[in-house]
């Protein structure tokens, strides 16, 4: 008798310990509706990383840039006669340009490292080379490459979340 009602009682344990097929289904289906909506947040959250970096390289290669001019302008670093006063290459604001009123040659420099662009795709690719340059000679509307660097952008053809191409940034 007593060995009746344990089998009975383990009978209905067995029974009562799984989940059922429409159980694990609607738990599939939340866990899909909660990881479609996290998705595009994480995608955003990327992004906005991305565009954060871009800002920041910009500010960054663009004080240096001022930074040599102003270099240039008073005196500093050699600057010919009909010359902008612009760096000639991004190199020279990491590397370096001589002093011309230091007795000792030593070098001014503008940069520790040179940023890259964070929507350049290729990464065996130099710092350098993932920023598109406009020189002093060129219009804003059609930056070209030029004998010195005056200003810097994103070869990146996206738009930013405050709906402006990143190329206009």
């Amino acid at each position: 008798m007593i060995a009746i009602k344990l089998h009975k009682h383990l009978v209905n344990f067995k029974s009562n310990c799984g989940f059922t097929l429409v159980e694990l289904l609607i738990t599939v289906a939340i866990v899909g509706t909660l990881a479609s909506i996290a998705m595009p947040m994480a995608e955003l959250v990327v992004q906005r990383n991305r565009e954060e970096d871009l800002q920041s390289g910009l500010r960054q290669i663009r004080a240096a840039i001022d930074a040599y001019k102003q270099a240039a302008d008073e005196g500093h670093i050699a600057k010919l006669v009909g010359e902008s006063g612009y760096p000639k290459s991004l190199r020279d604001l990491v590397y370096g340009v001589e002093k011309i009123d230091d007795p000792k040659k030593s070098k001014i420099y503008f940069l520790r490292k040179l940023p890259r662009d964070p929507f350049a795709l290729d990464t065996n690719v130099a710092a350098e080379q993932t920023w598109g340059k406009r020189s002093y000679d060129s219009s804003p509307d059609s930056p070209h490459d030029g004998i010195d660097v005056f200003d810097v952008y994103t070869y990146s053809a996206g738009i930013g979340l405050n709906g402006i191409p990143y190329k206009d940034w």
